[in-house]
């Protein structure tokens, strides 16, 4: 048995096998009911114009035989022609192609508002859907390829709603009532039509056969491609530093390549398929009228006249035309399939699991001194929740948090946390610290749910971790990640990103408390002063300096400090430190740090090795301990 043919990548690589479109007809589906669900009258419309159009056009061809046998041909023959039937049946003639391309100006018109329209929801819904998905699922696709999505895939969508869909629509009235038409006029010249359309037919499905899992694999590079160039840029730094420039034009010379390849082998299909049914229409034309010129000349009592000659020749032009562009369109639809696929990839990818239903509320002191839920943020806070014969309780938010026995991987056959155990009562501050990949950050990560555990438990105030609404347990946390992520937008808004209902006030004595006011009141419009690119015009210190400020406008029971002085430096840290000192009291705080110095002051500080802690104490209990705390703090490393 001979072995496969597979695509051959750049530098003779295979490629693979070429992917398919799973379910095309499904997916063919299901953009037609988005399409119906919300603009129905508009495709009535359409759909009326194309019928319109077709029945037109289709009249218009058959009224040239009676233009032929019934005017042209007696008024040859009269001695003293009068013309005035045959101006009226043009100026008849010429109305309904008018109303033809009225019919045709509106279906385009239409077609392209519900196509337009069809698109906003879609990406609209993509992007809705895509606000509820997990961490993880951001972790395992490459963002330029998710962008590619909406870019390339949504195009190759608009397409096929605007001109695809509806010409194959047309295509399919205009060939069935021309098909009808033919039979009437003459029975052999149409069946030597249907041979020649069996062979269209043939070809056409052997070619876009072959094309459509090339289309498919373009998509896919063209979203790989995207990516790669997204990644170059964000790194372009980095690449100059390690003077990687020439591997990065090598990298994406493979890329380019790749995409080059599978877009030659689609579209190189795709280009040779138009001229050969274009080709094998003008010989069913050829061979139509040597039949019919046959039949006309020996066939006694025939009825094949000049003029149905020459209209089932113009019947026989419109129903191969159709065929051959329907044929082209084809690989139209391959795309949009293949597209389509893409984007209903991330709109049925799972949304995150929120099974609890414990949600945090501010209280107030009602009257008589009781605490009531309040409308409005205040200081004190509560979690709500109904017991089992359904009344409502209110159990205090203190930042009351408990490991027991936690496992954990990212992947289920690689665990990097192992039986974690550890509790920080209210107001403690817990320290990790940690060579890296050690599982600091993982451990925040379960807190705050953006990962689920696998095994053990998480308490959080009395109550198992995944009992809290998300919304409600991340509302609880206020954290500053190792990365920072800035907005377009002012310097202002940035921070009340950290709580939208913030004044002015509110953000300005935040950045105080994070020791950034100072530089921001030097921005050229101090607040005001707009930020693009992630906060590309600052520093890399001072775009954390406001990450952390977005924390503190937030003003949470818990924080979580993911390497949260990291960028700045050590007088700036020294300042912040105290801000923050501040800001913590009273608050269960969890951080992570590199930089000893910032966690001796903490209630507890956890070593972290592999995923294990292996120490825990108070900086004084450690550096007596002389473990790897010791070794950490001094340098002093005994060697193994």
């Amino acid at each position: 048995m001979s072995e496969s043919r597979q695509p051959r990548g750049p530098r003779g690589r295979n490629m693979g096998p070429r992917p398919k479109v799973d379910h095309p007809m499904q997916l063919l589906g299901r953009v037609l009911r988005l399409m119906m669900k919300h603009y129905k009258f508009g495709m009535l419309v359409v759909f009326l114009c194309i019928v319109i159009a077709a029945a037109t056009q289709l009249y218009g061809l058959l009224f040239i035989r009676t233009l032929i046998d019934d005017y042209i041909k007696p008024l040859s023959l009269a001695a003293d022609p009068d013309f005035s039937g045959l101006a009226f049946a043009l100026v008849r003639l010429g109305l309904l192609y008018l109303a033809e391309v009225f019919a045709t100006y509106a279906r385009a018109m239409v077609m392209l508002r519900i196509a337009q329209g069809t698109l906003l929801k879609l990406r609209q819904n993509m992007f809705d859907h895509m606000e509820t998905l997990p961490i993880r699922y951001f972790d395992t696709h490459a963002h330029g390829d998710i962008m590619s999505v909406y870019t390339n895939d949504v195009d190759t969508l608009r397409m096929l709603m605007s001109n695809t869909i509806p010409e194959t629509i047309s295509t399919v009235i205009s060939v069935s009532a021309t098909f009808v038409s033919m039979l009437i006029l003459s029975i052999p010249m149409t069946l030597m039509t249907l041979l020649m359309i069996g062979v269209i037919f043939f070809v056409t499905m052997k070619l876009g056969g072959r094309s459509a899992g090339y289309f498919v694999l373009n998509q896919k590079n063209l979203g790989a491609l995207n990516g790669y160039i997204e990644e170059m840029m964000e790194g372009q730094k980095v690449v100059k530093v390690f003077c990687h420039e020439q591997r990065s034009i090598d990298d994406f010379e493979v890329k380019n390549e790749e995409l080059r390849k599978s877009a030659n082998n689609a579209n190189g299909i795709a280009n040779i398929l138009m001229p050969i049914n274009n080709n094998l229409a003008h010989l069913s034309y050829v061979l139509c009228a040597v039949v019919g010129a046959m039949i006309a000349i020996n066939g006694k009592g025939s009825v094949l006249t000049i003029g149905t000659i020459v209209s089932f020749l113009t019947l026989n032009r419109n129903f191969t035309r159709p065929i051959s562009q329907l044929s082209s369109q084809i690989n139209n639809v391959v795309m949009g399939m293949a597209g389509a696929q893409r984007v209903f990839e991330i709109i049925d990818a799972p949304s995150e699991v929120d099974e609890g239903d414990i949600t945090l509320v501010n209280m107030e002191k009602a009257e008589d001194g009781s605490l009531v839920e309040a409308e409005h943020r205040t200081e004190y806070w509560a979690w709500k929740s109904k017991d089992d014969e359904g009344n409502t309780t209110y159990t205090p938010m203190l930042g009351d948090v408990v490991f027991k026995d936690v496992d954990f991987g990212y992947v289920p056959e690689k665990t990097v946390l192992h039986g974690i155990n550890l509790y920080a009562t209210p107001g403690q501050k817990i320290a990790f610290v940690g060579s890296t990949g050690a599982g600091k950050t993982t451990i925040t990560n379960l807190l705050n749910r953006f990962y689920d555990i696998e095994k053990g438990d998480i308490i959080y105030d009395g109550a198992p971790i995944r009992k809290y609404k998300k919304y409600d347990l991340r509302r609880s946390l206020g954290i500053v990640l190792q990365e920072t992520n800035l907005f377009t937008g002012t310097v202002m808004e940035n921070i009340r990103y950290g709580r939208l209902t913030a004044t002015d006030e509110d953000c300005i004595e935040a950045a105080k408390l994070a020791n950034a006011d100072g530089f921001i009141r030097r921005l050229p419009d101090g607040y005001d002063t707009m930020l693009t690119g992630n906060g590309s015009n600052l520093s890399q210190g001072q775009r954390q300096l406001l990450s952390i400020a977005r924390a503190v406008v937030l003003d949470p029971p818990v924080l979580v400090l993911d390497e949260a002085t990291s960028s700045v430096d050590t007088h700036t840290e020294f300042l912040i430190q105290q801000g923050m000192d501040e800001l913590m009291k009273g608050r269960t705080t969890f951080v992570i740090a590199h930089r000893l110095s910032t966690v001796m002051n903490a209630d507890c500080i956890m070593v972290l090795e592999k995923g294990v802690i292996i120490e825990r104490g108070s900086h004084e209990q450690l550096l007596e301990e002389k473990g790897k705390y010791y070794q950490l703090y001094t340098g002093n490393f005994a060697e193994e």
